[in-house]
């Protein structure tokens, strides 16, 4: 796997060609390939406290990203969303250290703050091998099956 660097902004940090390649590669993922359409823009990307992480290529393209919210932007605690590995970098571990990163970053923002998630149901398991337990039923949103699941920080 090619080399990637690392990125993390607030979204006024963001520039223009940034954010378009954010919004393309998640409308390209959830919107077009999961054939879901639903409301993509919800207004928390402008929140002043979410963080979006990034993995970029030497070309500056999107190979991974997802949004860190601040407690009570989603749920009472620390949550992140909107978890996407582009299609040509699936396969590789990096959906694994993405949450790796996304981890670190919350223990150094918010130290002692549980995360909590809406996984989808299939990445149930994927998201328990990081430590994250069952805290709900499975629910319906946007018409994908989903469980929200909580981390307990150390």
């Amino acid at each position: 796997m090619q080399s990637l660097h690392w990125d993390i902004k607030k979204f006024k940090g963001l520039t223009i060609d940034e954010l378009y390649d954010l919004l393309r590669l998640r409308v390209n993922v959830f919107v077009v390939e999961q054939t879901c359409p639903y409301p993509e823009l919800d207004g928390k990307d402008t929140h002043e406290e979410t963080l979006h992480m990034t993995a970029l290529t030497e070309n500056h393209t999107p190979a991974a990203y997802l949004r860190i919210l601040a407690p009570g932007v989603s749920y009472p605690d620390v949550s992140f969303g909107r978890v996407v590995v582009a299609e040509n970098f699936r396969g590789k571990g990096l959906s694994h250290t993405l949450i790796e990163n996304a981890v670190a970053v919350i223990q150094e923002t918010w130290p002692g703050q549980q995360i909590t998630i809406g996984a989808q149901e299939y990445l149930k398991s994927f998201y328990q091998s990081h430590g994250f337990v069952p805290v709900s039923d499975t629910y319906l949103e946007d018409g994908i099956p989903h469980i929200d699941m909580t981390r307990k920080q150390a």
